[in-house]
């Protein structure tokens, strides 16, 4: 019971701490973008590179006359996210 209960507590101090944090200035927004853009590259970077790694075993192992495995497909090169234009301001009427 006491195990409940402190883990209630601690949940609830938690979800006070993270929506009591201000909001990301645009210079760390653009940051955390770009972060989360050369993870996103990475991924597919190892994704690719995994691919040409079981396609070299399937070849190894593979049956004559059993069809080949499927060609990878390389990632494009890495481009940085370009940063979003502020927002127009309003017409004046």
């Amino acid at each position: 019971m006491k195990k409940i209960i402190a883990f209630t507590i601690c949940a609830f101090a938690t979800a006070t701490a993270f929506a009591a944090l201000p909001p990301l200035s645009p210079e760390a927004q653009e940051a955390a973008n770009l972060a989360k853009a050369k993870t996103a590259y990475g991924d597919k970077v190892g994704a690719y590179q995994l691919c040409q790694a079981q396609n070299k075993v399937a070849d190894r192992f593979r049956v004559s006359g059993t069809p080949a495995p499927a060609a990878c497909v390389a990632p494009p090169p890495f481009v940085a996210p370009v940063a979003a234009a502020a927002a127009p301001a309003p017409a004046a009427k």
